[in-house]
């Protein structure tokens, strides 16, 4: 009876061709799998924020978000969809001489684009559902409260937990390749994306939803009112929850996104399964 998983080695070769075909879409597909891939994850957003939003202890709070936002890359693996964290791991194939540099380039900044335009789509289809009245108005709160978080991080820590994020939705792409079952994958994506939402790590995909979310939920004064309420964001505080300040958030969480998914994950496997392996086997 043979393994019901692939090897390290047999992963690295299959997420090399992988890469190649991901580098090698047509540029429709490419912003349609992409506006999938966002729709996903922002789903996971909106329903972890939702279950977790009336929950005082921070630690429960998390666990609770944790165990819900994987389903977002559950339903790319399962389905399909162009995600901009896991495809900085393309650059296994551009050493590989599978895919070019500027094919790589080409497809991170497409897919990171659609993503965004995915996302956008669930923050306003999710504004009009009316989902953010729930418990007088603390799920809009609470929406405020996370997009105010990540528009006030610093650059240095913005982007150190961009990377330590994209280190664990990378393996979690791996480990599902790593299953040959259903099951497997599922729980394979499970816990790494479970260790990352729980360690508040930085995702520019998620963010893609979260800030926006926050910014459109601040226009409503009742929202407003309970996030002072609730967490003493006045109207001076809230200055910074705005369009310059997601950039401010999202260059630093993209270029840590990118360090760790193209460096810490996929140039070092790599060099271990493909370079050392080959001297290995000499």
């Amino acid at each position: 009876m043979g393994n019901n998983f692939n090897t390290p080695a047999e992963v690295v070769e299959a997420n090399i061709a992988s890469g190649k075909v991901k580098a090698n879409l047509t540029l429709g597909k490419m912003i349609l799998l992409g506006i999938l891939a966002g729709i996903f994850i922002a789903i996971g957003g909106e329903a972890s924020s939702l279950a977790s939003h009336d929950i005082a202890n921070v630690g429960l709070a998390r666990t609770i978000t944790g165990a819900i936002f994987p389903v977002g890359l559950m339903m790319i693996v399962l389905v399909g969809g162009e995600l901009f964290t896991g495809n900085t791991m393309i650059v296994m194939a551009v050493m590989d001489k599978q895919a070019t540099w500027l094919q790589y380039v080409r497809n991170l900044v497409v897919v990171w684009l659609s993503n965004l335009v995915g996302s956008l789509i669930i923050v306003v289809i999710t504004f009009f559902s009316g989902q953010w009245n729930y418990t007088s108005g603390a799920l809009g709160a609470y929406t405020i409260k996370i997009a105010y978080g990540k528009c006030n991080l610093d650059f240095g820590t913005a982007f150190s937990s961009g990377i330590l994020c994209n280190i664990l939705v990378c393996v979690a792409v791996l480990m599902a390749i790593a299953a040959k079952d259903i099951a497997g994958k599922i729980w394979g994506i499970f816990f790494p994306i479970f260790a990352f939402v729980i360690s508040g790590f930085e995702h520019c995909v998620a963010n893609m939803y979260y800030i926006p979310a926050g910014l459109i939920a601040m226009a409503n004064p009742n929202y407003v009112a309970k996030a002072e309420e609730l967490y003493g964001l006045t109207a001076d505080k809230l200055q910074s929850l705005s369009v310059g300040g997601m950039v401010q958030n999202m260059i630093p969480v993209t270029l840590g996104n990118i360090v760790g998914g193209a460096v810490f994950v996929g140039a070092l496997l790599y060099v271990i399964n493909k370079k050392c392996g080959k001297k290995t086997a000499k």
